[in-house]
């Protein structure tokens, strides 16, 4: 018998919480469905976040305790973001992508990929890579 499940939730690493829910939230228009507490004023402040848009769940945690937050992010514990990319389904990528320049993002047009996917592409503000795509 299969496990039953229902849902995924991936969980990814973020240097800057308010900055990383403004682009999920107010960008590309998920809803935030639960936090942790607020750490000042900002209801954006929080070490934790989960976020939610159509079927699609999204978790966002700090990279860092508080006392530990560095400047900047580091370069090299950051690189590795580049190879993680969250592929959402999206059955009209060229509403979506209309979308996406409405909100003031510039990603690359759509493009089929070689195994017949339309696919739209686009990075977080920590380097994850989005891509909205459905069968051409």
């Amino acid at each position: 018998m299969a496990i039953q499940i229902q849902g995924l939730a991936p969980l990814v690493q973020v240097f800057d919480m308010p900055r990383s829910i403004h682009f999920y939230r107010d960008l590309l228009g998920f809803k935030v469905t639960g936090k942790s507490k607020e750490k000042s004023r900002d209801p954006d402040d929080v070490d934790w976040a989960m976020l939610q848009l159509s079927d699609a769940t999204i978790m966002l945690n700090t990279a860092y305790d508080p006392e530990e937050t560095p400047a900047k992010p580091d370069p090299a514990r950051w690189s590795g973001h580049e190879d993680t990319c969250l592929y959402f389904g999206c059955p009209d990528i060229d509403s979506a992508y209309q979308q996406l320049l409405t909100n003031g993002l510039r990603p690359d047009p759509p493009k089929v990929a070689w195994y017949g996917m339309k696919q739209l592409y686009l990075k977080d503000p920590d380097g994850f890579g989005i891509c909205f795509q459905w069968f051409a």
